[in-house]
């Protein structure tokens, strides 16, 4: 099997990773993030992905490298991460009652091979009605400033939540693992 490495810094992707019990390394691509003019999420995300993967072949050349990027969209337009906790609160306080959706692109390249699979996986989130000394409240709990969508999924963001729906959970988090899986086996890995 080729060596795996995650195309990131992501505390949280490289948790999600873990959980497979495959030996990887991490290394941070340097990738322009920026958004196309007219360029729909969908193709946003399965471009950077992919970007991200391929920023690091030729730094490992026989390595399967994943790559993944996500954006969260409300009312049709992109959400990005807050930063700030005003930022933050905005956001949710937008989200309150309404639809969250998360496109989270996923890459695989084989840099033996040249061989790359990409897929974008939806999942969408349904908030409660949240008013402000809610939403405060969570906030100071849980700074969730370098979330998109302004929330911890695998934390208490979870509270926030009525409903959820969408082929692979993880995906909400940042690394859809079970789109990841039937890839890696495409590769001839054997998962444990």
């Amino acid at each position: 099997m080729l060596p795996l490495l995650l195309a990131s810094s992501s505390v949280y992707r490289r948790d999600l990773l873990s959980r497979l019990r495959l030996p990887f390394i991490c290394s941070s691509p340097d990738i322009d993030e920026s958004h196309r003019a007219n360029e729909p999420a969908v193709e946003l995300v399965k471009r950077l992905a992919e970007q991200k993967a391929r920023a690091l072949a030729a730094q490992y050349p026989e390595h399967l490298i994943i790559g993944s990027d996500q954006v969260a969209a409300l009312d049709g337009r992109i959400i990005g991460k807050p930063h700030t906790f005003e930022n933050a609160r905005e956001q949710l306080l937008a989200a309150s009652g309404k639809r969250v959706s998360f496109l989270t692109g996923l890459a695989l390249l084989n840099t033996k091979t040249g061989h790359c699979q990409v897929d974008c996986v939806p999942f969408t989130v349904h908030m409660r009605e949240l008013d402000v000394e809610r939403i405060e409240r969570y906030l100071r709990t849980e700074q969730p400033y370098d979330c998109a969508g302004s929330f911890k999924a695998e934390g208490l963001g979870v509270s926030l939540f009525q409903s959820t729906e969408g082929p692979d959970a993880t995906s909400l988090v940042g690394l859809p693992l079970i789109r990841l899986v039937d890839m890696l086996l495409a590769e001839g890995v054997q998962i444990p």
